[in-house]
C-alpha cells in the first residue's frame, strides 16, 4: 500500500450536509458594504474605553421606524458591550478607508486606545460613540432587540441619527475574502 497525503482535512458536513468551509465559500461570493461599529464603554477605567469593529453583515431593516441591523460574533467584545450598552454609532466606510476597516478587523488586538488614537472621529451626540470623519454615512442606535443565532448575536437597532460627513465617494466592499472598491 503506497503512504497518502493529505494537505487539507476532509470538509466535515453539519447534518444538512453543508460543511463550514463550503458555506464560507459561498458566502465569499456576496458582496458586502463595510462599516465600523463603534460604542463608548463608560464602566471601564476613569473616563470610559471606546470600543470598535469591522461588519459587514450590516443592513437596513425597516424605514418606518427606521432600523437597521448588525451580526455580532457571539461572545466577541463588541457583543458583550452592546449587551450592556444600548447606544452605539456606525460609519459606512468610503472606498478609501480600506486602512480603517483592517485595523479594526485584526484578532487578539491589545488596545481599542491605541486603534483610535490618531483616526479622525467625532462623539456623536445621541450615541457618545465615535463615528469616523470622511466616512461615506453615520448613524447613531440605540438596541431595540438581541436576537441569539447560531454562533452570532442580531442586534436590531433604531437609527436615532444620520449623518454625511465625508465627500461624495465610492463605498469599501468585501468580495472573496478581500476588500474591494467598485469599478
Amino acid at each position: 500500500m503506497l503512504p497518502t497525503t493529505q494537505t487539507h482535512a476532509p470538509a466535515v458536513p453539519h447534518p444538512e450536509g453543508v460543511s463550514n468551509d463550503e458555506f464560507r465559500a459561498a458566502m465569499s461570493r456576496l458582496a458586502a458594504g463595510v462599516v465600523l461599529v463603534t460604542a463608548h464603554d463608560p464602566d471601564e477605567g476613569p473616563r470610559g474605553e471606546d470600543v470598535g469593529m469591522t461588519a459587514t453583515a450590516f443592513l437596513s431593516v425597516s424605514l418606518d421606524p427606521p432600523l437597521v441591523m448588525v451580526s455580532l460574533r457571539e461572545g466577541s467584545r463588541m457583543d458583550d458591550l452592546l449587551a450592556e450598552q444600548p447606544l452605539w454609532g456606525v460609519s459606512i466606510l468610503a472606498e478609501g478607508q480600506r486602512q480603517v476597516a483592517g485595523r479594526f478587523a485584526m484578532k487578539g488586538r491589545v488596545s481599542d486606545r491605541l486603534l483610535f488614537a490618531d483616526l479622525p472621529t467625532v462623539r456623536g451626540a445621541a450615541s457618545g460613540a465615535l463615528l469616523v470623519d470622511g466616512a461615506l454615512a453615520t448613524l447613531e442606535c440605540r438596541t431595540e432587540k438581541r436576537v441569539e443565532a447560531g454562533d452570532h448575536t442580531l442586534v436590531v437597532a433604531r437609527v436615532l441619527a444620520v449623518g454625511f460627513p465625508g465627500p461624495e465617494a465610492g463605498p469599501l466592499t468585501y468580495f472573496r475574502g478581500s476588500y474591494r472598491h467598485l469599478s
